[in-house]
């Protein structure tokens, strides 16, 4: 487990600005039963589905849930699942929600341990016939505690090129919000990638201490812009803002928000969980779930991560910059091409 920073340890979003009271969501409900649920064998919902609960820290509309969310949705309008969850649960509170939701007969349990782990693998041990997939920095535990992570710094490393093709300065700007390994590894990512296509690039580098704080991510990307970014690195949400106002290029990160900033966002890295979710719901149904690390199923060759469509920008940029880029995310895809993992907190270059 790592002892740095982890995803949600600071994560004031969802506790300060929407209040620290659990939403519980249901697509359906039933009765508890009673005892540990069992993932092997019958299952306790009507036509083969299993019951699936997540809970998360932040809503649901946060990019990086929205992720996780989307593929459980997805799943349950298969009529593969029944699925609830809860929103917004404080770390104080969310191993009460984890005990509530293996006590109702959920037979896998998603959510997201960053800032709960030992609380969560406390859960895990409790409930030997539930099975879990947590977000974690660290490994997997037991007999029924997996783990995955946003593994994305492969199409991260593609909008790097981009970003090094596109900018005109030559100088970058990156805002993200805590230096830690998730974060960072998609930093080293695009810089690698940047560096790629412009060898001479320089980065500017700033954490803004928070995961969800516009104004102040604004704020830095102004600053960056200020000193000479014509391209912006958008871990965070208000980044985009700040380049679309003076006019300079940005990046996206997770979801792809070109929609919304159609002059602004030439490209964005995209998370996709369904590979991850998929799995890890066939595993329970068929009885053999066990602990393991999903982590590389948010890889491009299992489809878990790709850059997104150049859309609105694909006539802006030159045809042999998107010939680079196609050839690397081919390279990538057929396992030539290897995009190095680096956890260490990006320095600022410029």
């Amino acid at each position: 487990m790592t002892d740095t920073f982890n995803r949600r340890k600071f994560l004031v979003y969802g506790s300060a600005a929407f209040g620290s009271s659990l939403l519980l969501k249901a697509c359906a409900s039933s009765p508890a039963p009673e005892g540990s649920p069992s993932v092997q064998g019958s299952p306790a919902s009507p036509a083969g589905k299993i019951k699936v609960a997540s809970v998360y820290t932040v809503p649901i509309e946060q990019q990086w849930v929205s992720r996780i969310h989307k593929a459980l949705t997805a799943a349950k309008e298969r009529g593969e699942i029944e699925y609830v969850y809860s929103e917004n649960t404080t770390n104080t509170d969310y191993e009460r929600v984890l005990r509530q939701y293996a006590e109702g007969g959920n037979q896998l349990i998603v959510g997201e341990a960053f800032a709960v782990e030992k609380a969560c693998r406390s859960v895990a041990k409790e409930y030997p016939k539930v099975a879990f997939l947590m977000g974690s920095s660290g490994k997997p535990d037991g007999e029924n505690f997996s783990v995955f992570d946003n593994y994305i710094h492969e199409p991260s490393y593609l909008t790097g090129m981009l970003a090094g093709g596109m900018t005109k300065s030559k100088v970058i700007g990156m805002v993200g919000g805590y230096p830690i390994p998730e974060v960072n590894r998609l930093m080293h990512a695009f810089m690698a990638g940047a560096k790629e296509t412009q060898p001479d690039v320089k980065f500017l580098v700033t954490f803004i201490g928070s995961w969800f704080d516009p104004p102040k991510a604004k704020e830095a990307a102004f600053a960056q812009i200020g000193k000479g970014a014509d391209v912006m690195y958008a871990e965070r949400f208000g980044v985009s803002d700040a380049a679309k106002e003076k006019k300079v290029l940005a990046i996206g990160n997770v979801i792809d928000t070109q929609k919304d900033y159609p002059n602004t966002v030439v490209a964005s890295a995209l998370w996709h969980m369904e590979p991850t979710i998929d799995r890890a719901i066939k595993a329970v149904k068929d009885g053999t779930f066990k602990a393991e690390d999903y982590g590389e199923y948010s890889y491009m060759k299992h489809n878990g991560s790709s850059l997104s469509p150049l859309g609105t920008f694909d006539s802006k940029i030159p045809a042999d910059l998107k010939q680079k880029v196609t050839a690397k995310q081919d390279d990538i895809k057929a396992g030539k091409f290897t995009v190095k993992i680096d956890d260490t907190q990006p320095k600022a270059t410029a």
